[in-house]
């Protein structure tokens, strides 16, 4: 049986952008449960605290998507005794490499040459669209897993925002939450507790000036732009999302409904 979860958001010392995504109406007038599908940033920091009340959830899989190079830079999440850990990475550590090590220690002329002029923002968008498009596989057999028997779940990646939420909207699309709603989702990562803290090298003033830091936003924010253009894309590619889940992701008719059986109120 799920845990009852504390109807205030709880104050995590050690992991970012925690949150449960129940309560999203769906189109037909359902809504997401309670205590059956969270999000959140990495677990490698997690204090004991934490780590009591994420054990507290009753957790049955924890959705790893971070890549080998992430979780160098991080560490591996947390044990949580008794849940299952899967790590689907949905981004390759050699793509980006170079540029986020430009991000970490470039000085201003550098990133103005990668970023300026709206090309960070491109970059993230090129990011999305590439996901939807080559990563079906990986989101599949999301689905698959809590259509069976993987709820509660926890999906994250290293921030909580880009690739856990894309795997999060395209849950949400599955299970027919409202498109309002899950841009609304999608956009909570922008809440000052909840955002990725720019690591920079370098202890100057000049590693963080204010035109440094409006270089790197668009990595670092939470965009509808980006998660627009990642339905556009599955608009584009696969003709609308029903097709999209069933061509793309080979999610059948029986299985979306067992989801929305499991995940639904």
């Amino acid at each position: 049986m799920t845990q009852q979860v504390p109807s205030t958001e709880p104050e995590l010392t050690g992991v970012r952008n925690f949150r449960d995504v129940g309560g999203l109406p769906t189109v037909d007038g359902r809504r997401v449960r309670h205590g059956v599908l969270f999000r959140s940033g990495h677990l490698a920091h997690a204090t004991e605290d934490d780590a009591a009340f994420l054990a507290s959830l009753g957790l049955h899989t924890i959705f790893d998507f971070r890549n080998a190079a992430d979780k160098k830079l991080e560490g591996p999440d947390v044990d949580l005794p008794g849940v299952r850990n899967v790590n689907l990475p949905l981004s390759d550590p050699a793509d980006g490499a170079e540029f986020w090590k430009m991000v970490r220690n470039g000085d201003l002329e550098q990133l103005r040459a990668i970023l300026a002029d709206g090309r960070a923002a491109n970059r993230m968008v090129t990011s999305y669209r590439t996901i939807i498009r080559e990563r079906t596989a990986e989101h599949s057999q999301v689905l698959h897993a809590l259509a069976e028997d993987s709820v509660p779940a926890l999906m994250h990646c290293a921030a909580g925002k880009d690739r856990a939420g894309l795997s999060i909207a395209v849950t949400l699309l599955a299970l027919g939450v409202e498109r309002e709603a899950i841009i609304g989702d999608y956009l909570e990562s922008n809440a000052k507790h909840r955002r990725y803290k720019v690591h920079r090298n370098g202890s100057s003033a000049d590693a963080y000036s204010p035109e440094v830091m409006e270089l790197l936003s668009p990595l670092f924010d939470a965009r509808a732009e980006y998660l627009a253009a990642a339905i556009e894309t599955v608009e584009e590619t696969w003709g609308g999302v029903d097709t999209y889940l069933e061509r793309g992701l080979r999610i059948t008719p029986p299985v979306r409904e067992r989801l929305r059986e499991r995940l639904l109120d």
